[in-house]
Parts: structure tokens; C-alpha cells; sequence
């Protein structure tokens, strides 16, 4: 395969590869239009408890792939393509990790903030770019930005389109852990298995709580009090064993890419 999204679901993490090594993994036409399906099908799988984004290679991804923007084929707005998929990626109802290394620019970037976390290795590099291009960068992308790392940050990063390297990215909240060298994928693949031990019900209320939405208290309520999760963890914390929680109600492919 020349280019596009690769996916494994194995032990509850399902995995997703940005594959276009030739480029740096740059995300062509097909695969922004093809993320958003793909988020769907694995939502709806009830295997999934934690779902890891990565870059196949040394790299994460290096933005959009500008020459296939280009192709006379693609009648599409650029900048809404990569909305959409980012939204997607942001509405997704498990944990969702970015597992990045070598170049997390532009696209790229805008792909591993609308992640809920962000795990990184030494030496990578992050950056905004769409002022090297003469591209007003997403109104819903530059919010997320400034929600994760502060307006100044945000502002530095979007004004000079600069690099910034793993260490400045931990300390503006750009991400939460720099691993060394090959211990990325260890490290992203135990975190994710802690994650998909811990209550579906708490992860999927609190990611909705956190992208805004403050009408749905009473939902939530209504869905704890229904559900086991609240009693086998109560149960679980007073017999001193690890809790067994409900497995995640799987959505539908088309509530993929919107709030619910």
C-alpha cells in the first residue's frame, strides 16, 4: 500500500496507522475523506475499549500531502475535510491516545490535539503551519489548540509557524508524556490497557462533559443509576479486588464525527 489508513484491534486497543511513508505520512484526499469511516466502524465495535493513532515509520505525520490537494479530482474543501476528520477523531466515545513521534506537523498536529491524550518520544517535533501557507487555520481546530496549550502558546505557534521540540510540547500542555527512545509503544500500549479496565460509563461522560456540553447531567445520572458500573466499583473497592466493569454500548457508524 502506497498510502492510507492501516487498523488492528487486538486485546481492546484498536490501533489506526497514518501510512504514506513516501511523504512523511502526510494525510492524502482519500484518507482524510477515509478517517471519519473507518472512527465509525470501530466505535461500533464493542472490542474497542481505547483507540491509539499513530504514524507508521520513524514519523507521525507531516500534515496534508499539498500535491494531492491539488489533483483535479478533489472538488472538496481542504480545510473541511480535515474538520471533519478531526471532529470525528474528537467525537470518538473511548480513550483515544496519539502515539507520536519523528514530525507532528500541520494536519498532523491538528489530528493528535483532537486526541484526548497525547504520548510522544524524545525528539519529535510539533507544529501549526498554516501561516507558511497563506492558510486561515479552522476555527474549531484553533479553539482546541488554545484549549490544550493557552492562547500565548497557541498564538506562537499559529503566528510563526515554528517547530517546537518534545520538551517544550510537555510544557505547554501540547502533551502529557515524553518517553525515551523505544519505549513509546510499551509505554502507549500498557497506559491504553489501564484505560480499558476503567469505567466506560465515567470515560464517555466525562469526555462529553469536557468537549462543552453542560445539558446532559441528568443523562448521565439516569445512565449510572441503570448501568453496574457504580455498584461493581463500590463492590469491588470494599471486597479489595479490581472491578469488572460493563463493556461500552457500541454506537452506530453515523454518530461517528458528532456530538452526541
Amino acid at each position: 500500500m502506497e498510502s492510507g489508513l492501516l487498523h488492528t484491534v487486538a486485546d481492546g486497543i484498536a490501533t489506526v496507522v497514518i501510512h504514506h511513508p513516501a511523504k512523511r505520512n502526510a494525510m492524502t484526499v482519500p484518507m482524510w475523506r477515509e478517517l471519519p469511516v473507518l472512527l465509525g466502524r470501530l466505535a461500533a465495535d464493542p472490542a474497542v475499549r481505547t483507540l491509539v493513532l499513530t504514524g507508521s515509520g520513524d514519523t507521525f505525520c507531516a500534515g496534508a500531502d499539498i500535491a494531492s490537494l491539488r489533483e483535479p479530482e478533489c472538488r472538496e474543501d481542504p480545510p473541511a475535510l480535515a474538520v471533519r476528520a478531526e471532529e470525528a477523531l474528537a467525537a470518538f466515545p473511548r480513550p483515544t491516545i496519539a502515539a507520536v513521534r519523528g514530525y507532528c506537523v500541520g494536519g498532523g498536529c491538528q489530528l493528535a490535539a483532537a486526541c484526548d491524550l497525547r504520548f510522544t518520544e524524545e525528539g519529535a517535533r510539533f507544529g501549526v503551519t498554516p501561516a507558511r501557507l497563506g492558510i486561515v487555520y479552522p476555527e474549531v481546530s484553533t479553539r482546541r489548540l488554545a484549549a490544550l496549550v493557552g492562547p500565548a502558546t497557541a498564538k506562537y505557534l499559529l503566528f510563526s509557524a515554528e517547530l517546537i521540540d518534545a520538551e517544550r510540547a510537555l510544557r505547554t500542555g501540547l502533551v502529557d508524556e515524553v518517553l525515551p527512545a523505544g519505549e513509546l509503544d510499551k509505554r502507549v500500549t500498557e497506559f491504553a490497557r489501564v484505560l480499558g479496565t476503567r469505567s466506560a460509563l465515567t470515560q464517555e461522560a466525562a469526555k462529553e462533559f469536557l468537549s462543552g456540553r453542560t445539558d446532559r447531567g441528568a443523562y448521565w445520572a439516569e445512565r449510572a443509576r441503570a448501568g453496574g458500573d457504580t455498584a461493581e466499583g463500590v463492590a469491588a473497592f470494599l471486597e479489595g479486588r479490581a472491578p469488572v466493569f460493563d463493556r461500552p454500548v457500541p454506537r452506530a457508524p453515523s454518530d461517528a464525527g458528532r456530538r452526541p
